[in-house]
Order: structure tokens, then C-alpha cells, then sequence
């Protein structure tokens, strides 16, 4: 489990099924999912931990009693252990200890009273200490500075204890990892960047991606908020707005609604576009590439949504057709050197709220996924939902009859909006999973950024036209509650200054 489900949701599960099963039980959970074929790199690839420093090979890791060490030795070497340390252990645990190595990722040392289990366990595992061995700190308290310190200061073994994983969760190891990198290369700017496009960097082309739909969000609301129909859609529906308000007179409004909606979900699109280039890929953050690289994934190919509905919109195609080759440019290179400022750890508790924070922030981005998904599939199948309908009084083989390529233009809208929000959720997802660091104040104005435009957008729309249906708004109110409150939990340690 990562912290942001560990911490804010422990307290819960020890008051169901009790403190000591709980444990054992995520435990057990995590060591399963690692046995599966390829859980192991999945999990690291899913909570982006970081590598070992060679230096810290076989002196970083864990001291864990025998009742646990099978599921240890598997766990804690995914994250970030390359050491576990078993004891004591009796004679009777022999067979027990034995079992737990086989398979190994990490090293594994047994701490056992007497000659005869070291004899016992001499070929099971990496290192047999009989007694107290030297060489070794035995760490007691969570801090991440603590550790630090220990492992360079020495060329001894750093164990933490079972006491100190408890308190800090599973992603202490890669915490103190993190907090012990060397970033020496200076950050980048804008004056850095060569006036020839081929040498151009790939957080400077993912700007450009940001910026660019941006643009292209402004510029959709503007038309929406203006002529509405441009020459194509008329010449498509074989009519302008006067005939539009003949077949019905809210459908005007109601494709105003899907556009400004659409709109402004791109302009929360290119925020966090924006972010991920300039605040993750420009100081060399592996994993922003990556979150921009699976969002464009899913976002660009909901272009061809128009091979089910039938209906080809020109501005789309040319948006994507000059925003996808700068995608490819952004996202084909790992980034630069890691440049980063990291912070020291600070208040605990401020820590703690934000981990509230990133729990909603991601939980909050599965949801918009998961809506992205509902309203494509209603826009490439129903193209209504039943509000739709009372809104405009009417229902679809109405408006079907009266024009017959009225329900493509409109599905058409829909189903875009829909694999748009998909690509938006994705991004809010991954940010919310892999972003959350102290002082990473990007990250925080990323989605405060994406939150405004996407929310205010649809409720000033939905509101001006007075589509006001509870239960249609209920997910924008939800979502934008979800957000506010991510953002005010973990504003404090998201914002925090180097300074401060």
C-alpha cells in the first residue's frame, strides 16, 4: 500500500478488523500482488520508486521478526530494501527461515542465538550473526534525516525495525532514497532554449502542447459564445441558427453547453500540460514524462471517434494534427538531469493531512476517468442521457426526423468531450500519484489551474442557459468539492518555501 492509502486509511482499518491483523493483512495483500508474475515491477512502475544508490546496496534495509519474514523479504526488497534482516531466530524457526529466502530479490541475513541454527541456516541465506553482531544501526524513530545521516556517515549496516515501518508507511525506504539524491545541474529556462526547433528540448515541445491547447480551448469557447456554427457545420446540417431554432428552441443553448464544456476542459487539459513540462520534464522528473506520455496516449486517438459517428470536425483535426507531432517531440526522450530542489522533511502532521490530500486528488482523477468513460460511450452509442431530453422537451427521433445529421454533430461533441475528460483524468491521476513532494508548489497550482477551468466552465454554462438538473451537476459539484478539498489539505506542504 502506498502512504496515501496507508496512513489516512489506518486508523479506519485497525478500528475494524484490529491494529495487529491489519497489518498482517496488508501485508499479506502486498506480498501476493508481488508474487504474481510481474507485480513486483509493476508495483514499482505503478508508485515510481526509485533505484538503490550502489552505495547503499546490502546496507539499507530492515530488521523484521520470523512470524513475518516471508512476506518481508518479498515486500520490502519492491520497496526500496536491499537487506532484511530475520531474528532471532530459534531452533525451531529453521525450516520457517528457509522457506522465507527462497526466491529472494535482496539480501537477507539471519540473527540467531547459537552455533548449531547458524550451522542449520549456513547455505539458506546471505549472512548468518550469532548474538549481537557490529557493524550495525538499529533505527528507532521514522525520520527520514536520521537515516540519511547514518547511511553516509558510516560504512555500516542501517536497519529500521518493525516499529519505525509502522509509523512511516511503505514508502519510507523510497523517502529516504529521494532525500539522499544529488541534484547538481542547474534548471533550465526559457533562455536556454535554442531559436532552432531540432535542438528544442522535450519539456520545451510539451510546453508548447500545454499552450497550445490552451489556445485552442480559448478559441473554441470563443467561437461557441460567437457565431456558434462555423461554415462547415452549417454546409453539414444544411441549415444555420435560425433553423436550429425552428427544430427546437433550447438546442442553440444545448450545443452552447456541450462546447463551453468542452472548452474549458481543454484549457485544464493544457494546465496540467503546462505543469507537467515546465514544473516535472524541465527539472528532469522521469515520471511527468511518463503522465504526459499516457495521457496524450489516451487522449489524441479519441480523434477517431468520427469513424463511428460519421461526423469529421476540421478545427479538431487541425488541432491535433499540429499538437501530435509536438507530443511525439516532447514525449520521446527520457528527460535531463535531475534538477530539483529537495526539501527537508518537515511537520508530520502537515505531511500526514497531505497524504488526505493526495488520497481525494487521486481518487478524485479515477472518478473523472471513469466519467470520460460514461459520456463517450453515451456519445458514441444514445448521444442522450434522460436530462438531456427534459432539458430540450423533446426526444431524440424528434430531433431526428427534423434533420438527420443533428444527432452526429451533436454525438460528435459529446464523444469528444468524453475521451477529453478521460485524458484530463489520467493526468490529475498520475500527478496526484507520482507528484506529491514537499515544496513541489507546481504541482499544486497544476491542478488548482485545471480545477477552476474545468469547473467553472460547466457550471457558468449550465447555469446561463439555466440547465440546472441536480443530478446532471452532481458529478461537476462533486468533483470540484474533491478537488478544493485536495488542494486545501495539502496546500501547506505542497507550498512549502525552502526558506520556510
Amino acid at each position: 500500500m502506498p502512504d496515501w492509502t496507508y496512513q489516512p486509511l489506518r486508523p479506519l482499518a485497525n478500528g475494524v478488523v484490529g491494529e495487529r491483523r491489519a497489518q498482517v493483512w496488508a501485508l499479506g495483500f502486498l506480498a501476493w500482488v508481488i508474487s504474481v508474475p510481474g507485480g513486483g515491477g509493476a508495483v514499482r512502475r505503478v508508485f515510481d520508486h526509485v533505484e538503490v544508490p550502489r552505495e547503499w546496496v546490502g546496507r539499507f534495509g530492515a530488521s523484521v521478526p520470523v512470524g513475518v519474514a516471508r512476506e518481508a523479504i518479498r515486500v520490502l526488497a519492491v520497496q526500496g530494501a536491499s537487506v532484511v534482516e530475520v531474528g532471532p531466530v530459534g531452533a525451531g524457526d529453521v525450516e520457517v527461515v528457509r522457506d522465507a529466502a527462497r526466491g529472494r530479490t535482496c539480501r537477507v541475513v539471519a540473527r540467531v542465538a547459537d552455533e548449531a541454527v547458524a550451522a542449520a541456516l549456513g547455505d539458506a541465506v546471505d549472512e548468518v550473526v550469532v548474538g549481537v553482531a557490529g557493524g550495525r544501526v538499529y533505527l528507532s524513530e521514522p525520520g527520514v534525516a536520521n537515516a540519511v545521516a547514518a547511511l553516509r556517515d558510516s560504512d555500516d549496516v542501517v536497519l529500521a525495525n518493525p516499529a519505525v515501518l509502522i509509523a512511516a508507511g511503505p514508502s519510507w525506504f523510497n523517502r529516504v532514497i529521494e532525500a539522499a539524491g544529488e541534484s547538481e545541474a542547474r534548471t533550465p529556462g526559457l533562455r536556454d532554449v535554442s531559436w532552432d526547433p531540432r535542438r528544442w528540448p522535450g519539456w520545451f515541445w510539451g510546453l508548447l502542447v500545454g499552450v497550445g491547447m490552451i489556445v485552442a480551448g480559448v478559441g473554441a469557447a470563443a467561437i461557441t459564445l460567437g457565431p456558434v456554427l462555423l461554415w462547415y457545420d452549417r454546409d453539414y446540417l444544411g441549415t444555420d441558427l435560425d433553423g436550429l431554432h425552428g427544430i427546437n428552441h433550447h438546442l442553440v443553448h444545448f450545443l452552447q453547453h456541450d462546447r463551453i464544456t468542452m472548452a474549458g476542459n481543454m484549457i485544464a487539459i493544457g494546465c496540467l500540460y503546462c505543469g507537467l513540462a515546465w514544473g516535472g520534464m524541465r527539472r528532469g522528473h522521469v515520471w511527468a514524462r511518463n503522465a504526459l506520455l499516457l495521457s496524450g496516449l489516451v487522449g489524441f486517438p479519441t480523434l477517431f471517434y468520427f469513424l463511428v459517428i460519421g461526423f469529421v470536425e476540421p478545427l479538431h483535426v487541425l488541432a491535433a494534427a499540429v499538437l501530435f507531432p509536438m507530443f511525439v517531440l516532447a514525449v520521446r526522450h527520457r528527460p535531463g538531469p535531475p534538477s530539483w530542489e529537495r526539501l527537508p522533511e518537515g511537520d508530520e502532521r502537515v505531511r500526514r493531512r497531505a497524504l488526505v490530500g493526495q488520497l481525494v486528488t487521486v481518487a478524485t482523477g479515477m472518478g473523472v476517468i471513469f466519467g470520460g468513460i460514461v459520456i463517450s460511450t453515451v456519445g458514441l452509442t444514445k448521444v442522450f442521457v434522460p436530462t438531456d431530453l427534459t432539458f430540450l422537451e423533446t426526444d431524440a427521433d424528434t430531433l431526428k426526423a427534423a434533420n438527420e445529421h443533428l444527432l452526429p454533430f451533436i454525438a460528435h461533441d459529446r464523444a469528444g468531450f468524453g475521451g477529453a475528460l478521460i485524458a484530463t483524468g489520467v493526468a490529475i491521476t498520475l500527478l496526484g500519484l507520482w507528484g506529491w513532494r514537499r515544496g513541489a508548489a507546481w504541482v499544486w497550482w497544476s491542478l488548482c489551474g485545471a480545477a477552476v477551468a474545468g469547473s467553472v466552465s460547466a457550471l457558468a454554462i449550465h447555469f446561463f442557459i439555466h440547465y440546472t438538473a441536480f443530478i446532471h451537476l452532481l458529478p461537476v459539484y462533486i468533483g470540484a468539492a474533491l478537488l478544493v478539498t485536495a488542494l486545501g489539505l495539502s496546500r501547506q506542504y505542497l507550498l512549502a518555501h525552502p526558506r520556510l
